[in-house]
């Protein structure tokens, strides 16, 4: 069994990667900022089955050289998750790229200073889809790229291109493009594996808590976390992935399709789900008052869909239906009470 290092080991898809790496009998080592997180982290992961004995922890910060090297000090794999992921976007659109970019580059140098023998690395399907010359439906492959200079787009978006460009560039200058793999995940959903899921699941959990009257025409290319974390394991050793990049995500639901699943699923939150969607005008008119919605101006009017196929011919990785994806979403956050049911 390897000894896999899981940088960001609190977050949503992180916890699941740990679990699932856990349950195959690897020695797992996660780095936390904060080492209040580490009794929270491994009561969950205990809770759903793994072995306590196989987990330790190391403090860690992106933005900071101290820790690092122990930190990767005996790993065989690396899963570098950790990376900003704000709910409420900067205005400077370069804010997130600082601690996206340097944060993982100090990662990949100390891994493979450190004879790691793959780093997988999870961008995004941010860091592919978004180029203003995309409109209407459009399908991407791994060989597609957002355009960072794009105006309409989000600090978000802008940190994880930028952060992914500059991982290739690196290695490609070292010579080591085969010792590492992107997987670029859609929207993620799925079972929280406790109350602290972050921003991954606010889609679910607006729409539960009907957070908004309407809802704005846009739409996500989807996956579930469980999914997402089996490709990452099944992504650390194949010689299938190295030096590629793995798109993640299942079909494509809009806000509204997400909505109407809920609505079906959870008669108890029916009379308050929203199921009407926005005029698109509404949306860019709202979007020069409200600042929550300018980052979402860049998918009026497109529908954006993975090619994945391929990922699945490399690593045995299927994806389940979104609308899997959804209700186990809400499942989990109404068990954790972070959604109650109306009244």
């Amino acid at each position: 069994m390897a000894r896999v290092l899981v940088t960001g080991i609190s977050g949503f898809i992180a916890k699941h990667v740990a679990l699932q790496l856990l349950q195959a009998g690897h020695d797992v080592v996660g780095t936390v900022r904060d080492t209040a997180k580490r009794d929270q982290v491994r009561e969950t992961l205990v809770r759903h089955g793994a072995d306590h004995t196989k987990l330790s922890f190391v403090e860690a910060d992106l933005m900071s050289d101290d820790g690092w090297e122990e930190a990767v000090a005996g790993a065989d794999f690396i899963q570098h998750l950790a990376s900003p992921f704000p709910l409420q976007q900067p205005s400077d659109r370069e804010a997130l790229v600082p601690p996206a970019r340097d944060g993982m580059l100090r990662v990949v140098k100390a891994g493979l200073a450190a004879g790691a023998q793959r780093i997988v690395v999870t961008s995004s399907l941010a860091a592919v889809m978004y180029h203003p010359k995309h409109k209407g439906d459009f399908e991407a492959g791994p060989d597609n790229w957002t355009d960072p200079e794009w105006s309409a787009i989000s600090a978000y978006i802008v940190s994880k291109t930028r952060a992914e460009q500059a991982l290739w560039e690196y290695l490609d200058a070292q010579g080591e493009r085969e010792r590492a793999t992107v997987i670029n995940p859609g929207l993620v959903l799925g079972p929280a594996l406790d109350g602290r899921a972050g921003t991954s699941l606010y889609v679910v959990e607006a729409i539960l808590k009907a957070a908004y009257p309407a809802l704005p025409p846009i739409s996500f290319p989807t996956v579930d976390v469980r999914d997402l974390a089996a490709l990452h394991v099944a992504a650390m050793d194949s010689p299938n992935t190295a030096g590629q990049r793995l798109l993640a995500a299942a079909d494509t639901l809009t806000m509204q399709e997400i909505a109407l699943i809920l609505k079906d699923a959870f008669p108890a939150f029916a009379r308050k789900i929203p199921t009407k969607e926005l005029p698109a005008w509404l949306v860019k008119f709202m979007a020069n008052f409200d600042k929550s919605l300018r980052s979402v101006t860049s998918d009026l009017g497109r529908r954006r869909k993975a090619r994945t196929a391929y990922v699945t011919e490399k690593t045995g990785i299927a994806f389940r239906p979104a609308r899997d994806a959804v209700i186990s979403a809400a499942e989990s956050l109404i068990e954790y009470g972070v959604v109650q049911p109306p009244d």
